[in-house]
Formats: structure tokens, C-alpha cells, sequence
């Protein structure tokens, strides 16, 4: 199976539908096909072993990934967010990459690459095809996806065609879309998300398009203009458009899926509220399994939204119940296998799970099964329910932060001698980061001073949005902190002013 064989079965069944971007200046499947079988004899041409994109998602990034998929090499997206530093030792593993690039990073890319722009890269491959070109078919990955290195330096997933396809299979009937679907992704490329949209609306038959930089008021807008009839969106973006004064009239709208974060209880609400008939969906997985492994669907979310059980209200808060390609287990410490109601590590099992990380291999137990290092547990009917992560990561608006890494930012402030950052139940963001401080004696430091100084060396998003000063940190004899009594002490502990 290869990603080839999806936009081949629309080519066939849709071909002169508009599949990517606007109704009016958008491509077709049969247009996607050929500017996707031109770009992959660009890659060939530049004997390239990857095709690297690092940009806003957009038009580009579907027919990169499947030049990518016709060429045999994998579709490399970077976090186009990243310091230097860590894109050079990204770039750095793929030393033949083709690379599209928005036309600021070109100056870090190294010397001896084929870079262009997403622009340059449309007008390029809108160009006939050598006669006789005919895709690749490789069994190598069809995709490479960093972690976002939460616990270490960043992995690259290894997600193969298979693993892909499994998932389109398992999730999606073929050419299932009307005519006039159209869905509306806000999610990076680097973001399994933006890969699993791409290739699940193409085989449904769905128009997808992209909007680049989120609004409130944009996406508002954007719904109503070109008759959006799917969305999907972070509950970040949800509480925002909840919140902006902007007209909410989404008359197309059928579908509002959401994902990448804990959902709080009251924003859900509040837009099943705000529209009643939408028909709202809740998404879990991960990288690793090619997306979405476990689904709450509309059915699900009105009966939980309307039933006076608490046990069927409390599914609410769920993610529902795996895919049916998926097989789910609860493990206990010692590797048993959980009853409904008891809490666990989720361990999953399926063709979709690739589980594959660059240089390391596949990371499988003896029966095949992947642990998520996600918590959590299933009720009597199956319905999985995530307790958190069972590491110290920080989800922030679907992002995965690592405390250490802002810690090592602020230790090296002169007036800071311990600090600890930990993520915090927030409504907006599912967690907001939190740093508590402990200053040397005789020195001070204000909150402003030292979110300039992590701004200075991380991006904004790993920008603590609170700073608390106390005399000293939990820690063990041994010196380590106690990072779930930090958290417990933000409502036991009455800290310091800040200053």
C-alpha cells in the first residue's frame, strides 16, 4: 500500500473536483496528481533522499508530500517555529534533503541544497511530466515527524505508507463526501494532524483548505465564504472563537472535530450551546499511530451533553472509543491488564501504530503493543478516558513543552537559584506554565524581567505566563523535585508576592 494509491483512487473516481484550497482558484485531483508527479522528478533531478518543508501550511504542502510519496523518499515537515540552532541539527540529519522553505530560513539552510519557496515550488510544478513517469513504490517511510523533544532531543517518527493508509482505511469511506464538502484544517504541517487531514479528506472526497494564521474572526469569516462544511481546531482556538465578539453564524457548518489538548468541560458546552446542531467530534492519538486512534462522536456527545447519569454525563470528557482497527489496553506497574474503571498506562496495538522512531527502531513490547505514556481508563462500555501524561510534559494549546528545558533557560539567570515550571489546569490553553522561583539572597528579580529573559532564548509559547517566588522547592534527600507537589502547593501553598 502507498500514499500513491489514495490520490490515484480520486484521480479515478473525482478527478475534476477541486480538492485543495478555494473554491474558485483551487486544484483538482487530477491537477494534484501531475504537479505531484513533477515535483518528484524535481527531486529526482536533485538527487534528493527527502523533501524538507518548512513553512506555513498551504497549497504546497500536499503536493510536497505526495512528490514525496511519488519519488520513494520521505516528506520531512519541520517546525518552522524553532530556534536556529535546533533546525540546524535537524537539517543536519537529512544532509540530501530537498528543501521548501518560506523564504526567511533560507539563509540557515546549508550550502549544497536545492531550496526554493512554496511559491516557486507551485509555479515549478505546474509543468507536464516526462512521458512514461511512473511513481516509485518504496517500503520506506512515507513521512518524518519530529517529537517535540519533551523529555529528550527531538525523534523522528517514522510513519510508512502502510501505517498511513491503515489509518485512511480504518477511518474513512472512499469518495463519502458530497460534491460541495469542503473542510477547513488550522493546524501546522508539522503536526501529524495536518499529514492525517490531508489524506482522509482527499479519499472522502472533500475539499480541504488551509488557514494559515488563525483568528477568530478570520476562521469566522473563512466558514462563511467558502461554505466550510468540516473544521477542525485545538480547544484553544475553540474558547476564542467562543469569546470574540465576532458574528458566530456558521450556516454550513456540519462538523466541528477537535483535539491535540484536554478539552475543558465548560467550553464544550458552551459550543454545543452556541450551536446546537453541529455535529461535534473529539479526536485522540498520536504521531506514532498515524493520528486518531479512539473517537467521541456526535451521537456520543449528545447523549453524554443531555443524559442527567452522571456516569453518561461524565463521557463528556472523554475521547470514546478506539477506532476499529485499534486494540486498547490498560496496563497496571506491573504490565496487567486493567478492568474497566481502574487506572493505567494505554498501550495500543494495530497496523496504523508505527511506533518506528529514526536510528532507534521500533519501539513494540513482545506482543506487538506501543505504550503511549499516556494514563488513563475505560469504562464499562469501553469509552477510554486520558488521565494525563505519566511524564512531566506540559500541553499547552496542543504543543508539548518540556519543563526543563524553559528550567535551564532561567537557572542561568544570576538573581535565580532553583526554580521548577510546571503546567497548571487552564480553560484557554488545557494547561498554562507556571515557574516558581527561588531568588538568591539579596538579589530580586521581577515576573517581567524574567519572561523577557526566557522570550529571549525559547520561542514565546515556552514563555512561563505566571511567575510565584517561595523560600525553597520540594525536593528528595537526594535533590530531586518533586514536581507533583509543586503543583499541589499552587492550592495549598500561599507563595510569596511576585515582585
Amino acid at each position: 500500500m502507498n500514499l500513491t494509491m489514495l490520490l490515484d483512487m480520486a484521480c479515478d473516481g473525482f478527478g475534476d473536483r477541486v480538492v485543495v484550497g478555494r473554491r474558485e482558484s483551487g486544484l483538482t485531483a487530477a491537477q494534484l496528481r501531475n504537479r505531484a508527479a513533477r515535483g518528484a522528478e524535481l527531486a529526482q533531478e536533485a538527487e534528493a533522499d527527502s523533501i524538507i518543508y518548512l513553512a506555513v501550511n498551504g497549497p504546497a504542502f500536499p503536493v510536497a508530500m505526495f512528490a514525496a510519496a511519488y519519488a520513494g523518499i520521505p516528506l520531512v515537515p519541520l517546525n518552522y517555529r524553532l530556534g536556529v540552532e535546533q533546525l540546524d541539527q535537524l537539517l543536519a540529519n537529512h544532509p540530501k534533503a530537498f528543501v521548501i522553505a518560506h523564504e526567511g530560513a533560507h539563509s540557515i539552510i546549508p550550502a549544497g541544497r536545492t531550496v526554493t519557496t512554496p511559491e516557486s515550488w507551485l509555479a515549478d510544478t505546474d509543468a507536464p511530466t516526462a512521458a512514461g513517469s511512473e511513481p516509485i513504490i518504496s517500503d520506506d517511510a512515507a513521512v518524518v515527524i519530529y517529537t517535540s523533544g519533551t523529555t529528550s532531543a527531538p525523534k523522528g517518527v517514522l510513519l510508512r505508507h502502510e501505517n498511513l493508509v491503515s489509518y485512511v482505511f480504518g477511518s474513512v469511506e472512499f469518495a463519502s463526501a458530497e460534491a460541495t464538502s469542503a473542510a477547513l484544517m488550522s493546524v501546522p504541517p508539522y503536526h501529524i494532524a495536518a499529514v492525517a487531514n490531508v489524506i482522509t479528506n482527499l479519499y472522502a472526497g472533500r475539499r480541504f483548505i488551509v488557514l494559515e494564521q488563525f483568528t477568530p474572526v478570520e476562521w469566522l469569516e473563512l466558514v462563511r465564504d467558502q461554505a466550510i462544511t468540516n473544521a477542525l481546531v485545538v480547544p484553544t482556538m475553540l474558547l476564542r472563537i467562543l469569546e470574540s465578539e465576532a458574528e458566530k453564524s456558521v450556516p454550513s457548518l456540519q462538523s466541528l472535530a477537535y483535539g491535540g489538548a484536554p478539552m475543558p468541560g465548560a467550553v464544550i458546552e458552551r459550543a454545543m450551546d452556541t450551536w446546537p446542531t453541529l455535529d461535534f467530534v473529539n479526536a485522540y492519538g498520536l504521531t506514532e499511530t498515524s493520528s486518531t486512534v479512539a473517537v467521541l462522536g456526535p451521537d456520543d456527545h449528545r447523549a453524554a451533553y443531555r443524559s442527567q447519569d452522571p456516569f453518561e454525563r461524565a463521557r463528556l470528557g472523554s475521547v470514546g472509543r478506539a477506532l476499529p482497527g485499534i486494540e486498547l489496553e490498560i496496563r497496571g506497574p506491573l504490565g496487567d491488564v486493567q478492568q474497566a474503571g481502574h487506572k493505567g498506562r494505554i498501550f495500543l496495538r494495530g497496523d496504523q501504530v508505527s511506533a518506528e522512531y529514526a536510528g532507534i527502531g521500533k519501539q513494540l513490547d513482545e506482543r506487538g503493543f506501543f505504550d503511549t505514556r499516556d494514563e488513563g481508563f475505560l469504562d464499562d462500555e469501553g469509552y477510554l478516558f486520558i488521565g494525563g501524561r505519566s511524564d512531566d510534559t506540559i500541553i499547552r494549546g496542543a504543543e508539548n513543552i518540556a519543563p526543563a528545558e524553559i528550567e535551564s533557560v532561567l537557572q542561568r539567570h544570576p538573581a535565580i537559584v532553583d526554580v521548577a515550571v510546571v503546567g497548571v489546569p487552564d480553560e484557554e490553553w488545557g494547561q498554562r506554565i507556571v515557574a516558581a522561583a527561588v531568588l538568591r539572597d539579596g538579589m530580586n528579580a521581577t515576573s517581567d524581567e524574567l519572561r523577557e529573559f526566557v522570550r529571549s532564548a525559547l520561542r514565546s509559547s515556552k514563555t512561563p505566563d505566571e511567575f510565584v517566588f517561595w523560600p525553597e522547592l520540594p525536593r528528595t534527600e537526594t535533590g530531586k523535585l518533586v514536581r507533583r507537589n509543586v503543583v499541589r502547593q499552587f492550592q495549598t501553598h500561599t507563595a510569596q508576592p511576585a515582585h
